[in-house]
């Protein structure tokens, strides 16, 4: 079997139409399937812009309108898709949603962001999903044939122990449909990713909207993949494209040889114990 995965970041341009995000999205998808792409994955809020303002409005069940553009995007095609996320309803509840297809047009996973995005930075930005979003509760992993996938969204990445238990389950690549903002992605963007990546010897990418300065929340950009060194192996700039990057499966295990920090860990000195 291949250890060679040909992936596709797709950094979409998203605007007040879902009809429109959505068929650019599914043009996306075909446009890199053409070029070998056997993976591909869109940005958080792929079908309408990032906001509170705007979540219940655009929310929709899973599987929904959006969604279902996506699964017949991933069977037309032949394609892996992570499908970024959606605002997804159910059960008078709404929450922020990835879903994975595979090429035949099959639910692989479905991803409900754990960790909402509540931050007050003085004099940058301040923004609390919590007021309309519920949060997810659990891991979620997919298989492909060259490895296993770990699923985070945007603020997931923050939090190492996510990364550390997807590593512990096996997966070899991490993906997070994210966006960063013009106040955090100058300065922990990339630097997460590379944390993450370095922290668990595993690839890390990320997949952003293209940015829109006309948007009430504006976007970093800047979707890249990080290898298990931590080298940026492929990004782009803002604007509206696709990053293309090779990934070698193999080269997570030499890294792992290399430096064996799996076998190096002190989990007797982990643990943090209150004397009474």
């Amino acid at each position: 079997m291949s250890s060679k995965l040909r992936l596709a970041l797709v950094q979409l341009a998203v605007g007040k139409s879902k009809l429109d995000n959505v068929s650019r999205a599914v043009q996306k998808i075909k446009e890199a399937a053409s070029e070998g792409a056997q993976l591909v994955a869109l940005p958080e809020c792929f079908n309408c812009p990032y906001g509170t303002q705007y979540f219940a409005e655009y929310a929709e069940p899973v599987p929904g309108e959006s969604t279902e553009a996506i699964k017949e995007a991933a069977k037309e095609n032949g394609v892996y898709v992570v499908g970024g996320s959606v605002p997804e309803s159910e059960g008078g509840k709404v929450y922020n949603t990835c879903t994975v297809w595979g090429p035949k047009g099959d639910l692989l996973a479905k991803h409900r962001k754990v960790h909402l995005f509540d931050i007050n930075v003085e004099g940058g930005i301040c923004f609390r999903e919590s007021d309309v979003l519920s949060p997810g509760n659990s891991y979620t992993t997919f298989d492909l044939p060259q490895c296993k996938v770990g699923i985070g969204i945007c603020y997931d990445i923050r939090f190492a122990e996510m990364a550390q238990v997807y590593s512990k389950m096996g997966c070899k690549l991490l993906l997070y449909p994210g966006a960063f903002n013009m106040t955090t992605g100058p300065v922990h963007w990339e630097l997460l990713q590379k944390g993450r990546a370095l922290d668990n010897q595993v690839y890390v990418g990320t997949i952003s909207p293209a940015r829109d300065t006309s948007a009430t929340y504006i976007a970093w950009g800047h979707s890249t993949l990080v290898n298990p060194w931590a080298d940026v192996v492929a990004t782009t700039e803002h604007e509206e494209g696709i990053v293309y990057a090779d990934l070698d499966l193999d080269y997570v295990q030499k890294v792992r040889q290399m430096v064996p920090l799996g076998s190096q860990r002190r989990g007797d000195m982990y643990e943090v114990v209150t004397k009474k």
